[in-house]
């Protein structure tokens, strides 16, 4: 059998991949990150699946249990928040299951960035204007950033960043941004994407720390910094005003390989 890690996106069934939500349908055994992933993505499982919550669990515990499950030829699925490739902290769980010659496969999820940009219907790559997205966090008491990553010395590149894990470090993000980011650059503030108590505040840069003190917000906070924010479309069509730099991509006077003059 294989061990299957699986995305569980940030929060909203619905987001799942349709490759995920078939495999969670037929898993005997989910050992699912319980402080991150909420309870209605586990909705559609087998009545028999033995879920196991690993929030109060060391890595000690969790991988003798998914090697002890694979070994008794059970569909085992290790589900995490958001997409595998970020903060998942799966690198050493792939290792220890290699070294043990369990083999596994790796389901990807929708990030909480892609999910957040959706809904307040942001590009965060808009031509002329901004074409890099950053995917940072800042160091805390579980992991350091290296000092060629700091925020700082990322934000001098003005991109769209996304901040991951910096709720209770945010003042300190807020100063170490304004040293690059114009003070009025737009800051989506994104609890519990895709859970039922979601909430999305867009504010400017200087009102970053005291709008997230302002609602108790600590933990499964997400910060979108982007000028791509300045011109939302709903924002625009009620000022009157539009953006008017577009692709090439589509642009008539554009010919391509699949668009030939």
């Amino acid at each position: 059998m294989t061990v299957y890690f699986i995305g569980a996106g940030p929060g909203d069934p619905d987001l799942l991949t349709l490759k995920a939500y078939k495999i969670l349908q037929s898993a005997d055994v989910i050992l699912y990150a319980d402080s991150l992933v909420p309870k209605q993505i586990l909705k559609d499982t087998k009545e028999n699946a033995e879920l196991i919550a690993t929030g109060n669990k060391t890595l000690e515990e969790i991988i003798p249990l998914m090697i002890k499950k694979e070994k008794q030829g059970l569909t085992v699925v290790r589900l995490q928040s958001g997409d595998l490739c970020l903060y998942s902290a799966i690198h050493e769980q792939m290792r220890l299951l290699a070294e043990a010659d369990i083999p596994f496969e790796l389901i990807p999820g929708i990030s909480a960035y892609q999910a957040a940009a959706a809904k307040i219907a942001s590009e965060l790559t808009i031509p002329d204007l901004v074409q890099t997205i950053i995917l940072t966090r800042v160091s805390g008491k579980a992991s350091q950033v290296p000092e060629k990553e700091e925020l700082e010395k990322l934000a001098a590149h003005e991109a769209s960043l996304c901040l991951y894990l910096a709720a209770r470090h945010v003042e300190k993000s807020q100063e170490d941004l304004l040293k690059h980011y114009p003070a009025d650059t737009p800051v989506a503030i994104c609890y519990r994407v895709g859970w039922e108590d979601e909430k999305i505040i867009i504010v400017p840069l200087t009102k970053m720390a005291e709008t997230t003190y302002d609602y108790g917000f600590i933990r499964t906070t997400l910060y979108l910094i982007s000028p791509a924010l300045k011109i939302l479309p709903q924002q625009q069509s009620l000022k009157g005003e539009s953006y008017q730099s577009r692709s090439k991509l589509y642009n008539p006077s554009h010919n391509h390989l699949f668009r030939p003059r």
